[in-house]
């Protein structure tokens, strides 16, 4: 007779596999940790010198980055070659096998070949190995040996601390690619840095997406001319809130005789000063002065940010001390940004 399982025995079963699958991803995410670690020690200690290297190769290069790696390596790789590329070192990815087929013509003399593999030993990468010691192509490894095949040939190498893997057989790459791709982001930040990159040159290579939104200006986003919400010094505050009402900014900027900016008033103020003679009052009297601006050239992810920490809807934008647009954070929100 088949054997009854009452509820209680399978939901017993059920939370113990439960449990121990948590428990296995604990521990993949401290023996990954434990790896990062013992490449953070190696950077501060024996890899500081090679990876100055290595950037210096890349700096000095006239052309690009050509990242090579095979299985699990080559996808870290090629992430690593996009990262590159994303962040103003020009780069791309050339696939070991592909390479012995026509695509070693895609490296020049003035490239830098950056080959990915754990052992050292992949025989994939032979041919661009060769390839790159027949035309004095710089080549920088990033491997745990340096006394394999790929340490030997190359002129620069970033060697791996060892280090445990995640997976219980020490088969599937777990750590050991999560440190190549750290040790990737590394390179990739330092030379970013060492070129003095800028959000505004990310702004070329991201105009897509949330991040390409972030990355817009305030002049592409701002509303100009008739929408602005402006009144001169001494305007009396009924004729103030018409400008705010008709403009539907919640706010009002002031301008004094030369068209600089004095001050602003908003919903805020108007509430601040609620009172029986509120219309009676100039905007001198109400206006807050020195407000938040931001110039035309100011990223959008900035103005979000001043937005958002300054518990304000809208900014003037400001330039040469003068009024020349407004943004909203409705703006922002078509954007994509907020």
């Amino acid at each position: 007779m088949p054997v009854k399982v009452s509820h209680s025995d399978a939901d017993h079963r059920a939370h113990t596999v439960a449990e121990r699958a948590v428990d296995s991803a604990c521990r993949t995410l401290a023996l990954e940790q434990a790896g990062l670690g013992a490449l953070a020690e190696a950077l501060e200690t024996r890899l500081a010198a090679p990876l100055a290297a290595a950037i210096e190769r890349i700096l000095a290069a006239t052309g690009r980055v050509i990242v090579t790696g095979m299985g699990k390596s080559g996808h870290v790789g090629s992430k690593i070659a996009a990262t590159l590329a994303s962040t103003g070192t020009p780069a791309f990815f050339v696939h070991p096998s592909e390479a012995g087929h026509g695509d070693l013509g895609m490296i020049t003399g003035n490239d830098v070949v950056l080959a990915l593999s754990w052992s050292g030993e992949t025989a994939e990468l032979r041919n661009i190995v060769d390839y790159s010691r027949r035309f004095s192509v710089p080549m920088i490894a990033m491997t745990s040996n340096t006394d394999s095949t790929l340490g030997r040939a190359a002129d620069v190498v970033l060697e791996l601390p060892k280090a445990q893997e995640a997976c219980p057989h020490g088969l599937a790459p777990t750590t050991s690619t999560m440190m190549q791709l750290a040790l990737g982001d590394s390179l990739a930040i330092a030379l970013l840095e060492c070129k003095g990159f800028t959000p505004r040159d990310f702004q070329v290579f991201h105009p897509g997406g949330q991040l390409g939104a972030y990355l817009k200006f305030v002049r592409d986003v701002m509303h100009t001319g008739d929408r602005l919400p402006l009144v001169p010094l001494g305007t009396q505050m009924t004729e103030a809130i018409v400008i705010m009402t008709n403009k539907g900014f919640g706010c009002v900027g002031v301008v004094d005789g030369t068209g600089r900016l004095s001050g602003i008033v908003t919903d805020g103020d108007l509430r601040r000063h609620l009172a029986a003679d509120l219309l009676a009052h100039p905007v001198d009297d109400i206006m807050t002065v020195a407000p938040k601006t931001v110039a035309p050239e100011t990223l959008v992810s900035e103005a979000i940010q001043i937005i958002n920490t300054s518990s304000i809807m809208a900014l003037l934008v400001v330039d040469a001390e003068k009024p020349v647009g407004i943004v909203h954070i409705h703006d922002l929100l078509r954007a994509g940004v907020a």
